[in-house]
């Protein structure tokens, strides 16, 4: 193995065509980590922030962006049992998946699921992670309840689409236009909801025989908030990603008491290596069987590009018109 390796470098905060390939040493394996060779990485919403220096690595961590791979093991740290060197896994980073190596503490690392290419594997890790966390545990989805999916067609989106369905919930979206719409319903939403033409709210309401969503999964804020307060059922719980729309809104308080509402804040990227080792656990034992069992599928793919043309999928990301997941290949 060489001891250096292509990777996409942010060369200072701009537009996409700051990402430039480069040469960069493999990194080490830490205590606890695996070194994967990259077959492919996901390209997502966290990663144009950085780039435009609006969101930077957390301390220590990598400048190389990229929170999602797959790929073959090649390397195992001292005491790792849990992968050997030849596994094919697919893997959540704090950064460095676009590059050809990337190092991922052990526990944050996943078995592909059978019938999956490593391009599928690779849309995996940011948006289940972040959709379990938020919408199963916090959010404390149940079979039968309704789950509001703002952003249906993203790749958060259509993940959360496809896990609510698998777990027997009604999924409504929202999505930007009617080919996002017919996209989200072809993945199993009940309802698709064009937020440019139909005030969601209302379309909600009137779904649910005026009960509203049980869960809300909102990764737009501002003004949404106190419209994701009206369209939420009593005992509702909202879990906020991202502010896409805004870090401010006016809210009605006595509408969050009335309703007795919870409103939870996550973000994923920063948090404990052991934090996220427990989500992955999770995941493998009670959401990877679905796939097994054919009761869930990857998010679909909506764009492939090679490594060096990371710069092609930040645009295309930034563009809006992808449905599902962006991806670059090794």
């Amino acid at each position: 193995m060489s001891s250096s390796m292509v990777a996409i470098e942010i060369t200072r905060p701009g537009p996409p065509d700051v990402l430039q390939a480069t040469k960069r040493p493999v990194p080490p394996v830490g205590a606890g980590e695996v070194l994967i060779r990259v077959a492919a990485a996901g390209v997502n919403r966290p990663d144009v922030l950085q780039r435009q220096g609006n969101y930077p690595p957390p301390p220590g961590t990598t400048d190389i962006p990229g929170l999602e791979v797959a790929g073959e093991v090649v390397q195992v740290a001292p005491g790792v049992e849990s992968w050997r060197v030849g596994d094919n896994v697919c893997a959540l980073v704090a950064g460095g998946g676009y590059a050809q190596y990337v190092a991922a503490p052990a526990v944050q690392c996943l078995p592909i699921p059978a019938g999956l290419s490593m391009e599928q594997a690779a849309a995996l890790p940011e948006t289940f992670f972040t959709v379990y966390l938020n919408v199963v545990e916090r959010g404390e989805l149940q079979a039968g309840e309704t789950l509001l999916v703002h952003g249906g067609s993203s790749g958060i989106g259509t993940t959360a689409i496809l896990l609510g369905k698998a777990l027997g919930a009604r999924v409504v979206v929202t999505a930007g236009s009617a080919t996002k719409c017919a996209a989200c319903v072809a993945l199993g939403a009940e309802l698709a909801i064009n937020y440019r033409e139909q005030d969601f709210v209302s379309a909600v309401l009137a779904a649910t025989g005026e009960q509203g969503a049980n869960v809300i999964l909102d990764m737009v804020g501002g003004d949404y908030m106190p419209r994701n307060i009206k369209a939420a059922a009593r005992d509702g719980r909202i879990a906020l990603i991202a502010t896409q729309g805004g870090t401010h809104a006016d809210i009605d308080l006595r509408a969050v008491l009335m309703k007795r509402l919870k409103i939870a804040g996550a973000t994923l990227r920063a948090q404990p290596v052991e934090r996220k080792g427990r989500l992955a656990a999770a995941l493998r034992a009670t959401v990877w069987p679905l796939f097994e069992k054919g009761q869930l599928r990857a998010p679909p793919i909506h764009g492939r590009f090679p490594l060096a043309d990371a710069a092609k999928a930040h645009a295309a990301m930034e563009a809006g018109e992808h449905i599902g997941k962006l991806i670059l290949w090794t």
